[in-house]
């Protein structure tokens, strides 16, 4: 019997992640961004991760055209800034502090922790790409992850 999407859904709920910001920009320099939660280390040597992003999302075309991404991990509290970059709206940038890292990928200020990559390799993965990036600066700030788990925002509590 074939798995449902609801199903499929509903079991991957089930795995807690954190929360990413992924930021692109497109061949006309226009910045784009979108929450990603598949998201994973690759490779230490070289240092790679890899994202994934729906074919139908409106920014996937810049990912195939820049060839760079930021990774963006946000910090608890920011569920305002993963449903921003989870919307439609046109110009995310307009309320988010950033600064221009890579090729001039936007890199968000209050981020726990960024990688600004380089594609190395991308695949068709179904109904999404798969984007493997080399890893040529990250930055790490304090604090703890904004988590994500059965469609609702929590928070990682230490013994």
């Amino acid at each position: 019997m074939p798995v449902t999407q609801e199903q499929f859904r509903a079991a991957l709920g089930s795995f807690a992640s954190g929360v990413t910001a992924v930021t692109t920009k497109d061949a006309n320099g226009k910045l784009l961004g979108i929450t990603v939660s598949a998201f994973c280390s690759v490779s230490l040597s070289p240092p790679m991760v890899l994202i994934c992003i729906e074919k139908s999302a409106g920014c996937h075309y810049a990912f195939e055209e820049s060839n760079v991404f930021v990774v963006n991990v946000l910090r608890e509290g920011e569920g305002d800034v993963s449903e921003l970059f989870a919307s439609l709206k046109d110009d995310k940038f307009e309320s988010i502090d950033f600064r221009l890292g890579i090729d001039g990928v936007p890199v968000l200020e209050n981020a726990l922790a960024t990688l600004e990559c380089r594609v190395k390799f991308s695949y068709h993965g179904g109904d999404h790409s798969i984007f493997v990036g080399e890893v040529e600066s990250v930055a790490v700030d304090n604090g703890q992850p904004l988590l994500y788990y059965r469609s609702r925002y929590g928070r990682f509590e230490r013994d």
